[in-house]
């Protein structure tokens, strides 16, 4: 018996939109459409939401396959559903952003995809409404960034402070104060050091850390916060 036949169908989509971090600036994973509609356009990575498939489950789906890795940072951010964000069919679109380390890609799987790294501030215009998720994702990076410390799932396993305020700095597209910033972080006690060094660096603070994980997780359960005065930065 279908207690829904008198219903009407509408499709679900999932786009995730992807940050990295090549310690300069602030990326996108965005890919080239060589397929109908909007071809030869810059596009999020998306795809549909599968019969038994949960919506979570669905974008770590698609994160792999244009990426191929598991365990990232993905959130959902908000769901999409203007009438006509689609010119082919109704789709409602539910929307995650993932934070990944760039230099862990593999490059033929983009190749592959037709994907590319892009500048956050060269992004070109993007198909259907996916130039409002990335703004609505960036805010939403900005704040969660400063509230718990997300911006470290951007950068390698072993990191300098000064690559840790550049990556602050892309994220939130302004100059922060550096001892003002190294201080504040030392502080979080979310730095450990490895006893090892930046080879490419002349002065000390080419140490290099890693990320506590058992402070950072205390952070992410929300028994402190990170630098909540830069949530100022994620108001549009």
């Amino acid at each position: 018996m279908n207690l829904y036949e008198n219903s009407h169908r509408i499709l679900v989509a999932l786009d995730c939109i992807i940050f990295g971090f090549d310690g300069k600036a602030l990326k996108l994973l965005l890919i080239k459409r060589n397929f109908e509609p909007e071809f030869g356009k810059w596009s999020l990575m998306g795809g549909f939401l599968e019969e038994n498939e949960a919506l979570e489950s669905a974008a770590s789906r698609i994160l792999f396959t244009l990426t191929g890795l598991h365990n990232n940072y993905l959130e959902q951010l908000q769901t999409f559903g203007a009438v006509n964000r689609d010119p082919v069919e109704r789709t409602i679109s539910v929307v995650y952003y993932a934070l990944v380390t760039i230099d862990d890609q593999d490059p033929v799987t983009l190749q592959a995809h037709n994907a590319s790294w892009i500048d956050l501030a060269d992004k070109p215009a993007l198909i259907f409404d996916h130039d409002q998720m990335v703004e609505t994702a960036l805010r939403q990076l900005r704040y969660k960034a400063a509230m718990y410390p997300i911006g470290f799932e951007l950068l390698p396993e072993k990191f300098t402070v000064p690559q840790l305020h550049k990556l602050y700095e892309a994220i939130y597209g302004v100059q922060l104060d550096r001892r003002n910033f190294s201080r504040k972080v030392i502080a979080t006690d979310l730095l450990r050091g490895t006893g090892e060094k930046d080879e490419t660096s002349l002065t000390k603070k080419g140490q290099l850390y890693a990320l506590n994980t058992e402070k950072y997780q205390a952070y992410l359960n929300g028994y402190a916060t990170f630098m909540p005065e830069l949530a100022e930065l994620a108001k549009p």
